[in-house]
C-alpha cells in the first residue's frame, strides 16, 4: 500500500482536492453568510467614494435611459417605438442592469480576488455567488423606481405587476449560471475581461432592449422564431407584458425562460465545480 492508499484510507484528503458535487453545494451553501456580507461589504465600498452613495445605483440606469430613449425615440424616431416608448425603454435598460453587471463581475470574481483564493480554504462557488446576490440588493431599490417611473409615464399598477416577483426569481437563477459559466472562463482566458465590454454592448443592441422585435423583424419570422429562444429578451419582454397595457402575457415565454434558465444555472453550476482545484493556482 502506497503513501496515497493509506491516506485515503484514513480519511485524508489532498489539499485543495474538488469534493463530490452535492458536497460541494452543502459547503457553498453554508458559506452563504459570508456571501451576504462579501456583496454587502462590497456595495458600501463601491460607494464609499461617491457623494450621492447608492443614488448612483438608480441614477445610472436612469440616465442610461434617458440617453438611449433621445437617441432612438427622438433623433431616430421610426415606426418600430411602438406605444409609450419612454416606458419601454426604462423597463429594458433597467433590468439590463441586472444581467450585464451579473456577467461583468462574475467573470472577475475568481481572478479579481486572488488573495483570497489562495489564502482560505472555501468552496469558490461563494465568490460568484456574492457577486450575483451583490447586483441583487444593488436591484431591489432599481425595481421600485423602475415602477414609479412606468408609473409616471402612464402605465397604472395592475394585479399583473406582482408578476415581477417571480420573474426575477428566475432571471437571478439565470444570472447566476452565467456569472458561474464567465467566472471560470476568465481563469483560463484572461483575456476575455477585455472582450466582455464589446459582449455586454451586443447583447444590449441585440436583446429587444430599445426596439420591438416584432416590429423590427416583421419581414422575417424566422429572426421573430429565434428571439423565442433569447432569455434576456424574454425577460425583458415578459416583464414589458406585466407592466404595460397593449402587451399581452404569453405563457410560452415564461416556459421558455424557466427551462433556459434551470440548464444555463445547471451547466454553470457543474461547469465552475468541475475546475474547482485550478481556482487556488490562480496567478
Amino acid at each position: 500500500m502506497n503513501a496515497s492508499e493509506l491516506a485515503a484510507e484514513h480519511g485524508l484528503h489532498r489539499v485543495g482536492a474538488r469534493p463530490p458535487l452535492g458536497t460541494y453545494l452543502k459547503q457553498t451553501w453554508a458559506r452563504r453568510d459570508f456571501a451576504a456580507q462579501l456583496a454587502k461589504s462590497r456595495i458600501k465600498a463601491a460607494n464609499q467614494a461617491n457623494r450621492l452613495g447608492r443614488v448612483w445605483e438608480v441614477l445610472k440606469p436612469t440616465l442610461n435611459a434617458l440617453v438611449y430613449g433621445f437617441i432612438f425615440g427622438v433623433i431616430q424616431a421610426s415606426s418600430s417605438r411602438g406605444p409609450n416608448y419612454a416606458a419601454f425603454v426604462v423597463i429594458g435598460v433597467f433590468l439590463f442592469e441586472f444581467f450585464a453587471s451579473s456577467m461583468s463581475q462574475g467573470a472577475k470574481s475568481i481572478t479579481g480576488n486572488r488573495s483570497l483564493v489562495q489564502s482560505l480554504n472555501f468552496p469558490r462557488m461563494t465568490l460568484p455567488v456574492s457577486v450575483v446576490m451583490q447586483q441583487l440588493y444593488t436591484l431591489g431599490p432599481m425595481i421600485l423606481v423602475m415602477c414609479l417611473y412606468v408609473w409616471i409615464l402612464g402605465e397604472p399598477p395592475t394585479w399583473s405587476w406582482f408578476l415581477l416577483v417571480p420573474l426575477l426569481v428566475i432571471y437571478t437563477c439565470f444570472n447566476l449560471g452565467v456569472a458561474l459559466i464567465f467566472a471560470r472562463l476568465t481563469v483560463h482566458l484572461r483575456d476575455l475581461t477585455q472582450l466582455l465590454p464589446f459582449i455586454t454592448r451586443l447583447l444590449m443592441y441585440t436583446s429587444g432592449v430599445l426596439f420591438m422585435v416584432d416590429k423590427i423583424f416583421a419581414g422575417h419570422p424566422w429572426v421573430e422564431r429565434l428571439y423565442n429562444f433569447h432569455p434576456v429578451y424574454l425577460v425583458i419582454e415578459i416583464a414589458r407584458n406585466s407592466l404595460m397595457h397593449g402587451h399581452p402575457i404569453q405563457g410560452i415565454h415564461w416556459l421558455t425562460l424557466s427551462i433556459i434558465s434551470v440548464v444555463v444555472l445547471v451547466f454553470g453550476v457543474v461547469f465552475f465545480w468541475k475546475a474547482e482545484e485550478r481556482y487556488g493556482r490562480v496567478s
